[in-house]
């Protein structure tokens, strides 16, 4: 096994490569990205980037000096336009081509686009997506303070980008077809304590509507809604969900179904090819998934990295995420779907809180809202297959630390 090549240079591609190093691999690692830039993380693009508290430079995962250093050669700015499977080979968009002895996709997502009905006649300076270091040079140039700002979408990317908005002086409309916020990721009770933290921060809340229409004309764009109703705004972000990026290994035959389908080591339906991060469809406690989430692309990249250098450990999710909103950070351990009892527990003031929720007398997810112990050990007791008693938690005089699992 001399060449592994990964496609993708996001953050599975760099922590599978990184990680190969770590696991003694001694043979050539190529690594592939669509941009020109260094493997970067993505995260903070949307938040402390597009207001200008970080600059691109500390962005990047690690210095060209590393990749040097480790051996990984770099091909950045290119395209991977053919996979063959059979002679175990690749072509580039500028006809190089590369062979491998293991080939692992780390090809990540894109953000879903407007409908052309929508977008088309859009001028692009006015019409934005979040998903890479252009897209956010691209909004900083027209985030200007009094811009009206529509975006397209509550769940998580559409919040963070009303409240930096809000932040940079922009007056903010939001539009969400479903009747609450975060609809598909958290309760009802999280989705109100988020409606009120935005209607507070001025943000104009448009729940249960839809964008039926957008026009531009010489004075900006006039969106229409379902209930006929139009709005005049400068700028468009449209934050209505992620494809996973897996034509490539649907050309190639690969088993694709909402992403690439993976086992619990990362192998993909050709033994030589892996597959991680938020490209793929891995399974999770019974199911079939996506993960999109920076810990999920760490530590399956990981995973990969060790299984293809014999190990035999499979890969366990424990999924956890974050999202920061004006001065508020919600933090998630585990899923919340399938609940049948949620038990809230009140923080250290009236801006904290953690939601507990279980599914026959397990815990399965727990929410904190500014209140980072609670995320704390209930990610720990989650880790560890345990369920603290839901009375004990409900009670605020109990401490989390002396409750019995």
């Amino acid at each position: 096994m001399d060449r592994i090549v990964i496609i993708g240079a996001g953050q599975a591609g760099f922590s599978a490569a990184s990680g190969l190093r770590k696991q003694g691999f001694k043979g050539e690692i190529d690594l592939i990205g669509d941009e020109l830039h260094l493997p970067y993380q993505r995260p903070p693009l949307s938040k402390k980037y597009l207001l200008g508290e970080m600059s691109a430079d500390r962005l990047t995962f690690r210095d060209q000096a590393f990749f040097d250093q480790e051996k990984i050669t770099l091909h950045l700015g290119k395209s991977v336009t053919a996979l063959d499977r059979a002679e175990k080979c690749l072509s580039l968009d500028d006809g190089q081509r590369l062979s491998y002895d293991r080939l692992i996709l780390t090809t990540g997502s894109r953000a879903r686009a407007l409908p052309d009905s929508l977008g088309a006649m859009i001028e692009p300076e006015r019409l934005f997506t979040i998903r890479n270091l252009a897209d956010i040079d691209r909004m900083q140039q027209r985030f200007q303070a009094g811009a009206h700002l529509l975006v397209l979408g509550g769940g998580y990317i559409g919040l963070e980008a009303a409240a930096v908005a809000r932040q940079m002086g922009l007056t903010v409309t939001l539009v969400e077809m479903q009747e609450r916020l975060l609809a598909r990721v958290t309760s009802p009770q999280t989705s109100d304590y988020f409606a009120n933290l935005h209607k507070a921060q001025g943000v104009d809340l448009r729940l249960g509507v839809a964008l039926i229409g957008l026009e531009q004309n010489e004075d900006g764009l006039i969106a229409t809604l379902g209930n006929e109703e139009s709005l005049n705004c400068d700028l468009v972000v449209a934050g209505i969900g992620g494809l996973a990026n897996c034509e490539l290994a649907q050309q190639a035959g690969l088993s694709v179904s909402d992403g690439i389908v993976v086992d619990d080591y990362g192998r993909t339906s050709d033994e030589a090819i892996f597959a991680a991060g938020d490209c793929c469809q891995l399974p999770y406690q019974g199911r079939s998934l996506r993960l999109e989430s920076v810990q999920n692309a760490i530590d399956q990249a990981t995973m990969v990295a060790k299984t293809i250098m014999g190990g035999t450990e499979p890969y366990c999710p424990s999924p956890w995420f974050w999202s920061d909103q004006y001065d508020v950070k919600l933090q998630i351990a585990g899923l919340f779907d399938g609940y049948d009892l949620l038990v809230t527990r009140p923080g250290k003031d009236e801006r904290s809180c953690s939601h507990w929720y279980y599914r026959k007398g397990g815990l399965i997810c727990v929410e904190s809202i500014n209140d980072p112990r609670a995320y704390m050990m209930g990610k720990r007791w989650l880790e560890k297959g345990q369920s603290p008693n839901p009375d004990s938690i409900a009670n605020p005089d109990k401490d989390l630390k002396q409750i019995a699992v």
